[in-house]
C-alpha cells in the first residue's frame, strides 16, 4: 500500500515528500528509508503527525495525505490552479481538496461517493481522506490540526470555511476500501455520522476516539445499543 501511495507523489519533480510515522512496526519506516524519503516520527496520532510533517516542510504549499490514500496524475499542478485566484471563477480559496474514489466496485459505495461530493461542494466540508491542501502560511497561521485524537480534519476545515472558499478538484484522490469491506458499508457509514453528529453535539473528542475504535467487534444491533451511553455524556459534559 505504502509503495503505491509514494508511487502517485513521484508524477512531478517540484514536491517535496516527507513522511511521518506514528511509531508503525510493520517494515514501512526502513523501506521508505530505503527510497531515499525523509522520514520523521512523532507520537501516534494523525494530527500530531501532520504537524509535525507541516514544521519540516519547506514548501508554500502543503498537502496532507493519508498513509491509504493516492493521488491522480499532475495532482500538484491541479493544485495551484486551484489556489490561483485568477484561476477560480467565484472566490477566493483558501484551502482545497480532491473528490474522492473509493477503491472497489461496490455500487453502494458509489452512493458514498456521490454523498461524499455533495458535502464537499455543497456544504463545503471535505475530509482528511480528500487530501486537503492549502498554503504553508494559511496553515500556521490557523495553528495547524488542532490537537484531538479525532475529528482533527472536520474542524480544521470548519474554521477555514469561515474564512474563505473551499476549492473542490474534481479529479478524485483513489483511498482504500479495507475498512469499508472489513465492517460493511452501512456499519462504517453509520459509525462515521454517530462520531460527526457526536462532536457536533460536544461529546468529548476523548470518549469519541474510544468509542469508535471499540466498534469494529460489534454487529449492528449492538451497535444501535452503545449509542445511548454514548450520548448520555452529553449532559456530563454540560454541568
Amino acid at each position: 500500500m505504502i509503495q503505491k501511495i509514494l508511487t502517485s507523489t513521484q508524477s512531478s519533480t517540484n514536491v517535496e515528500v516527507i513522511v511521518v510515522d506514528g511509531g508503525s512496526i510493520d517494515g514501512t519506516l526502513e523501506f521508505v528509508q530505503s527510497l531515499g524519503i525523509q522520514v520523521l516520527s512523532a507520537p501516534k496520532g494523525r494530527a500530531c503527525q501532520m504537524n509535525m510533517g507541516a514544521t519540516a516542510a519547506t514548501g508554500d504549499i502543503l498537502l496532507f495525505l493519508h498513509s491509504d490514500t493516492r493521488l491522480p496524475p499532475h495532482f500538484d499542478m491541479m493544485i495551484r490552479a486551484a489556489l490561483n485566484p485568477l484561476q477560480s471563477c467565484r472566490k477566493i480559496p483558501i484551502a482545497g481538496a480532491f473528490a474522492l474514489q473509493i477503491d472497489a466496485p461496490l455500487r453502494s459505495l458509489r452512493l458514498i461517493e456521490r454523498g461524499v461530493s455533495l458535502r464537499s461542494h455543497f456544504l463545503q466540508m471535505p475530509y482528511g481522506d480528500q487530501a486537503i491542501f492549502l498554503k504553508a502560511e494559511i496553515f500556521h497561521q490557523f495553528g495547524g490540526f488542532p490537537k484531538l485524537p479525532i475529528m482533527e480534519d472536520f474542524e480544521l476545515i470548519r474554521r477555514l470555511k469561515c474564512r474563505g472558499y473551499i476549492a473542490i478538484i474534481p479529479v478524485p484522490v483513489v483511498t482504500s476500501a479495507r475498512r469499508w469491506l472489513k465492517q460493511g458499508v452501512l456499519k462504517t457509514t453509520l459509525i462515521n455520522q454517530i462520531v460527526t453528529l457526536g462532536y457536533l453535539l460536544g461529546i468529548s473528542p476523548q470518549k469519541l476516539v474510544f468509542w469508535y475504535y471499540h466498534q469494529s467487534q460489534l454487529s449492528l444491533r449492538q451497535l444501535f445499543k452503545s449509542v445511548p451511553k454514548l450520548i448520555s455524556s452529553i449532559n456530563f459534559l454540560k454541568q
